[in-house]
């Protein structure tokens, strides 16, 4: 059992989990019940979770009523939208689910969404397009909007010039673990608006967010394909080019190894939001390399970005690491090759280097929790539930250009195990303001099932001129 995993609890008598039910109005079930595995279902289907209860919220009053139940049994909370990134099964938990809570609401004028807890990336993106507007989105239009901005968010497509998505939330109302609803702006709550942009879901229950967009219609991009043999010429030749690239453009790439059909390609992901011409005039130098296997580089719609990273559609088994690399030099491409190129022996997978930087490593006008924005790389590995030893060993060839400190969105289920690795993670400043905000908040630590923040021993220190003893508003 990891650390912070929680033990199950002792069985909800029937008697209680049916008077919660008569208070709400979304369904209340119990593992053997009719459609328990269904509500408990994930994206990533080697993590199902199963927790002592689960609540299929329908409005801020459903959770308001699930935060107290918990609350008032001390039972840890779970929440879940879509299930893409989740730390463990949820053992014990009160799970509340909030895929019914999917209303999008934009307003062109102003460039901004509103949308709840439960919304997906796939119905933003429809409807901002129709008025030419994108938010800084997912490489995946199946991600949960919410889940995504708590823990940074980052856009193959606009990060670099928008830099994280959680620079861009207006405000957001929350359920915090007293059961009360926030409304949580820089002005209202600022520092819980600090903390939870970036903190990921230690804090309470997203039920709706409001957000900027964007003026994007479309971007030129693609994807440029190149046989396995060509893996070293095209690694090291693209870990040269991508940092001299401009703000408006990005990239990254992925070595992809299938076994039907048999094939091992590596995949140039591109994207610039200038003018086509600068885009092929950037891409030369790679075209000429070799011959391409496939070329998809055109004029997008903002709303097919997705095709960029071409990831699953439909849910899908697999296990993941992640890391941020402080530099990759040519010692470290050589590694990569090593362990995970077309002659390294592997077994089926997927590995993938992100180009960070341009706006992704500036600090945003209202600053948030979200940590290691000064990272130049991302590496994202994965594989079949069988692939854990090889992701661990993947990962660990590239520590000495490895950092601790990375966003919430960068830790895998396997990453920062222990409280040490989650302090690491966030870097020790920011986990103990954090920390602090979280013994205000959530003295009981309910919200735990996650990369935990654990309340501060200590008495808060006031990390604003706002005294800590200020009354702090509630919606009721």
């Amino acid at each position: 059992m990891r650390p912070y995993e929680t033990a199950a609890s002792e069985s909800l008598s029937p008697a209680e989990v049916a008077g919660l039910a008569r208070r709400l109005t979304g369904p209340v079930v119990l593992p053997g019940d009719a459609g328990f595995d269904a509500e408990c279902a994930t994206f990533n289907l080697a993590t199902p979770m199963r927790p002592a209860v689960a609540i299929g919220a329908t409005t801020e009053a459903d959770v308001r009523e699930a935060v107290r139940f918990a609350a008032d049994r001390a039972l840890p909370i779970a929440v879940l939208t879509t299930g893409h990134q989740v730390v463990n099964r949820a053992r014990g938990a009160v799970l509340i689910t909030l895929s019914r809570m999917d209303a999008v609401e934009v307003e062109p004028v102003a460039g901004i969404a509103r949308v709840q807890g439960g919304a997906r990336w796939s119905q933003v993106t429809e409807r901002a397009g129709e008025s030419g507007l994108a938010g800084v989105s997912a490489a995946s239009p199946t991600v949960g909007v919410a889940g995504y901005h708590l823990g940074g968010g980052h856009s193959p497509i606009l990060g670099r010039t928008q830099g994280y998505a959680a620079d861009h939330v207006r405000a957001l109302r929350l359920v915090t673990a007293d059961g009360a609803l926030r409304e949580v702006t820089a002005d209202a709550e600022p520092e819980l608006f600090w903390g939870v942009r970036g903190g990921k879901g230690n804090f309470g229950v997203v039920t709706s967010m409001e957000f900027a967009l964007f003026p994007v219609r479309s971007f030129y991009g693609g994807g440029l394909f190149f046989a396995g043999e060509h893996a070293s010429t095209v690694l090291h030749t693209w870990r040269e080019w991508v940092p001299a690239l401009p703000r408006e453009m990005s990239s990254s790439i992925a070595f992809r190894h299938r076994s039907r059909p048999a094939e091992f390609v590596v995949h140039v992901r591109f994207s610039s939001l200038g003018s086509p011409a600068e885009a092929k005039a950037a891409l030369a130098r790679l075209r000429a390399l070799a011959q391409t296997v496939r070329d998809t580089v055109a004029e997008t719609a903002y709303r097919d970005g997705h095709r960029l990273h071409l990831d699953p559609s439909a849910p899908v088994g697999w296990l993941e690491r992640l890391a941020a690399l402080r530099s990759f030099p040519a010692e470290a491409a050589d590694a990569l090759l090593a362990v995970a190129g077309p002659d390294s022996g592997t077994e089926p997978g997927f590995v993938e280097l992100r180009a960070l930087g341009g706006a992704l490593a500036d600090e945003p006008a209202v600053p948030n929790a979200v940590a290691g924005r000064g990272a130049p790389w991302a590496l994202v590995a994965s594989g079949g539930r069988e692939a854990g030893a090889r992701l661990d060993a993947l990962v660990e060839t590239l520590a000495p250009w490895s950092q601790d400190e990375r966003n919430a969105n960068l830790l895998a289920a396997g990453d920062a195990t222990t409280p040490a690795e989650v302090r690491a993670a966030y870097g020790s400043a920011r986990y103990e303001r954090l920390a602090q905000l979280k013994r205000r908040h959530d003295p009981q630590n309910l919200f735990r099932v996650n990369h935990n923040i654990a309340p501060a021993a200590s008495p808060p220190v006031p990390w604003t001129a706002r005294p800590w003893t200020a009354r702090w508003p509630r919606i009721e």
